[in-house]
């Protein structure tokens, strides 16, 4: 899938970027059982540094945080049919608050490394649906320590997840608000945190490339979501939750579709968020 030989007679795959989080799981578990896994390289790193390096012409292709796409649309071009996001709660991008969303006027919300689209997201709620003015400052991703203070954390990822489960679980500890949950309530559109994207300069010189990765992670996708609950009992093994909160996770928390539905409320985000979006507008995509 989408090997070429380079100038000096090597043969190079496409670098694929990924966050090496557990909302990449699932596509692991499709490439590897569908051998696209074999024609790829995969490159793990922060969902920022993956952006950055796309940009840059270290990787290929990755999965890039929306607001990137959306800053930098003219230099990219993003798969169909694929992106990372939820149609309602996600369980794994949430706020985490010592007092309601309407008390937050004027207090302090810390922002966590990771996870740039969660901070906007995050802000424009807050800012335009609760009119909170807030202050934000550098956050840590340790649930056990993320409210030392401040008043409010946002939380990506596994530390997400735990407090998601945590409360759900004992009612105990702070509260948490699922940030996709509220954008669904807001607007009624599902939320894409990050889509898979393509720098034009490459599509362009490696057409055949990049559609056999996109149909590599299309398929790998589709046997993940059939594969569901072996993948969820799988993964227990090695991650601190049961097959049972990943089996939900995975099947009906996470959406990885990139439909008309994804789109329309992506093209919300960048309208609320003043980013131009003219591939969303033209409806300009790679044609995989």
């Amino acid at each position: 899938m989408g090997i070429r030989r380079d100038a000096d007679g090597g043969q190079r795959r496409p670098r694929l970027g990924h966050t090496g989080f557990l909302d990449c799981v699932p596509l692991f578990w499709g490439l590897a059982r569908t051998t696209a896994l074999l024609d790829v390289e995969l490159v793990a790193d922060t969902p920022d540094h993956l952006a950055q390096r796309l940009l840059a012409g270290d990787l290929d292709i990755a999965a890039v945080p929306a607001v990137t796409y959306l800053r930098h649309s003219e230099s990219l071009l993003a798969l169909p049919g694929i992106a990372a996001g939820s149609d309602g709660p996600m369980m794994s991008s949430v706020l985490v608050s010592s007092v309601g969303l309407d008390e937050l006027h004027g207090g302090a919300v810390a922002l966590a490394p990771a996870g740039p689209t969660s901070r906007r997201l995050a802000r424009l709620l807050l800012e335009q649906r609760y009119g909170v003015v807030a202050r934000y400052v550098s956050g840590s991703s340790d649930p056990a320590s993320v409210l030392r203070g401040a008043d409010a954390a946002v939380l990506f990822g596994n530390a997400a997840l735990d407090a998601a489960v945590y409360r759900e679980r004992t009612s105990a500890g702070p509260r948490v608000y699922d940030l996709a949950g509220l954008w669904r309530d807001w607007t009624g559109l599902p939320f894409v945190f990050a889509v898979w994207a393509v720098r034009r300069e490459f599509a362009g010189c490696r057409p055949d490339a990049v559609a056999a990765a996109h149909r590599g992670l299309l398929a790998a996708r589709d046997l993940a979501r059939a594969e569901n609950s072996e993948l969820a009992v799988r993964t227990a093994r090695w991650e601190p939750f049961d097959a049972t909160t990943l089996e939900r996770y995975f099947g009906r928390a996470l959406d990885y579709s990139f439909g008309p539905r994804q789109v329309a409320g992506l093209a919300e985000f960048a309208r609320r968020t003043e980013h131009g979006a003219p591939a969303l507008a033209s409806g300009e995509w790679f044609p995989g």
